[in-house]
């Protein structure tokens, strides 16, 4: 999925266990860091956007939107981008997680209703492989580069910095946009991109908004503490 108007990879990315057992093994190591004033600045900013934004407006809609509602919606979004993660599994060469991953798609998008349900890992134990380009090219030895933090998007670095553009690419959504629509063409305008957009990380967000509280709750200093959980997540996924 293009990322877009999310604060923190980390909010999304691990399930409550997980994230438990990650950050208290978080160790200390040398990260590239050449923008750290810019970089503090912006972690400023997008706590604040978070804090006063998003987080209000996340809570909101959790409190009026039942939590299996908002999980259907998730896991629709969720199936909508599996292309993301088949071609991706395919670069590297990783074959029976593309055809688990397949075999998902199939089952949740007949079996689950169009993807809102997820009867391939309750009813048949397929996992889901996530996969993107910055793990493709790590997985074939590019180095992260320097650490950038992305206005509202949060920590990031160069290498998963460029691969927005190619994920895009995969995207059905962005795939879909036009600014002239056609009779029988399926396509939607800028506008009513970044409204679905915008949509689908406020109801991911209503799903794990206790993870950055935990997170701040165990950073003395918050940028470093995201920048060194990011980078050592990421690792965590391409050696996977």
């Amino acid at each position: 999925m293009k990322k877009l108007l999310v604060l923190l990879v980390l909010v999304v990315g691990l399930s409550g266990d997980e994230f438990e057992e990650f950050s208290s093994e978080l160790e200390t190591k040398e990260v590239s860091d050449p923008l750290s004033g810019y970089n503090r600045v912006m972690t400023s900013f997008n706590d604040g956007a978070y804090e006063y934004v998003l987080r209000p407006v996340a809570s909101g809609y959790r409190a009026v939107v039942h939590e299996d509602i908002r999980r259907s919606v998730s896991n629709f979004f969720d199936n909508l981008y599996y292309p993301h993660r088949f071609v991706n599994n395919l670069l590297q060469g990783k074959f029976v997680n593309a055809y688990e991953e397949t075999q998902r798609f199939v089952i949740n998008s007949t079996v689950g209703l169009v993807g809102l349900f997820d009867p391939a890992k309750s009813y048949f134990d397929i996992k889901a492989h996530d996969e993107d380009f910055g793990q493709t090219l790590g997985f074939y030895g590019v180095g992260s580069g320097p650490h950038i933090v992305l206005p509202l998007w949060g920590p990031s670095n160069l290498r998963d910095f460029i691969s927005m553009v190619p994920d895009s690419a995969m995207g059905p959504l962005e795939l879909s946009i036009s600014d002239d629509r056609k009779e029988h063409t399926p396509s939607i305008t800028y506008t009513e991109y970044a409204a679905i957009k915008s949509f689908s990380v406020i109801n991911l967000m209503s799903l794990n908004i206790d993870k950055y509280d935990k997170i701040k709750e165990d950073a003395v200093d918050l940028y470093p503490y995201l920048r060194d959980l990011y980078e050592q997540y990421r690792a965590k996924q391409i050696e996977e």
